[in-house]
């Protein structure tokens, strides 16, 4: 039988008290489970005693069986030292948005290299078109050096 360590919810509509229990993972949320090992109060102040109570020794039992926590039961036993490793999901937003920050700077560095490219590409067509215009510029004074070239020739 799969164990999970997970909240069950109790207290009235809109007000929210859950107890942290050992439960078979195929029970409903709210339904049958083996064993109550403490409280949450999510409407208490974050600094408030009472807002979570754990049964240490326990849990820690539990965990010893091979109970996984659910995702924000992890976080209450991890921020309580009960579980040595940072769960993975802790960190989701943050490489979550890493990652959107690297698509980001991947883009705009995109976008950079496309505007360098096409002012590069603005440069070579204006230097084409200087190119263009300075042989029609230059061949007469080529003709005009070059008779005078023909006359020290003959001279």
């Amino acid at each position: 039988m799969a164990v999970k360590l997970r909240l069950a919810r109790a207290g009235a509509k809109k007000r929210p008290f859950y107890r942290v229990v050992a439960a078979d993972a195929r029970a409903p949320r709210d339904g049958e489970f083996i064993e109550r090992l403490g409280t949450y109060n999510p409407l208490l102040p974050k600094d408030g005693g009472q807002r979570l109570k754990l049964n240490a020794d326990r849990i820690q039992y539990w965990l010893s069986t091979g109970a996984q926590p659910t995702d924000r039961v992890a976080r209450f036993l991890f921020e309580a030292g009960m579980l040595k490793n940072k769960p993975k999901f802790l960190d989701y937003k943050r490489e979550k948005k890493a990652v959107i920050e690297a698509r980001a700077a991947a883009e705009t560095a995109a976008k950079e290299a496309a505007e360098a490219a096409a002012a590069e590409k603005e440069a070579a067509a204006a230097k084409a078109a200087e190119a263009a215009a300075a042989p029609a510029e230059a061949a007469p004074a080529e003709e005009a050096a070059a008779p005078a070239a023909e006359g020290e020739a003959a001279a």
